[in-house]
């Protein structure tokens, strides 16, 4: 798919995202699997999928900031990085940020954070508004193996196991978003 992707498409797998599909999809760098973060189901199958611990938190990407200010604790931001974290979106940049109560345990694992990222890849952002709420975002592959960067590499990977793969372009980036903490900035991941 390119930019100019097909909206009936997108629409209908919004709808099979609200109920319970597993897909895999374009992201800046990567093709991502993603999912109904509030499906307790459908994220138990991402894991499984994955072969990743259901400790390990998931990142969940939106298409706007109101979509991913229900998820997070803003009052603990300050408003200087507050700010910083504002300038650096849309686009390839992850903050973790403390959870709100909405944010359930087996997204966020044994974290006390949730890693959220207003993304500017133009398919992405079209799942997670078709979808109605943000997605989740972790890279294609088993644990332990190098991204997917192609929907090709996802299939390799996962074969009958996922409900879609998504065609369409990575945004080109050569490394995942970088990952930092939204109270003091510091970089998780770079």
């Amino acid at each position: 798919m390119s930019p100019a992707f097909d909206v009936s498409r997108i629409a209908s797998i919004g709808q099979r995202l609200r109920e319970g599909a597993v897909i895999g999809y374009p992201t800046e760098a990567v093709y991502g699997l993603g999912c109904d973060p509030m499906n307790a189901q459908a994220c138990a199958r991402l894991y499984q999928l994955k072969q990743r611990p259901s400790n390990r938190p998931l990142l969940l990407i939106g298409s706007s900031l109101e979509m991913l200010l229900p998820f997070m604790d803003r009052r603990q931001v300050d408003d200087v990085r507050w700010q910083q974290i504002l300038a650096s979106w849309p686009g390839p940049n992850t903050w973790i940020f403390p959870r709100s109560p909405q944010v359930e345990d087996w997204v966020a694992g044994e974290y006390p954070g949730i890693a959220l990222r207003w993304t500017a890849h133009p398919l992405a952002a079209a799942l997670c508004t078709a979808f109605g709420g943000p997605l989740v975002s972790t890279s294609a592959n088993p644990h332990g193996l190098a991204p997917a960067r192609t929907a090709a590499e996802v299939r390799q990977h996962f074969a009958a196991g996922l409900d879609l793969v998504v065609e369409g372009a990575t945004g080109g980036l050569e490394r995942p978003s970088t990952i930092r903490d939204a109270l003091d900035g510091h970089v998780v991941r770079s």
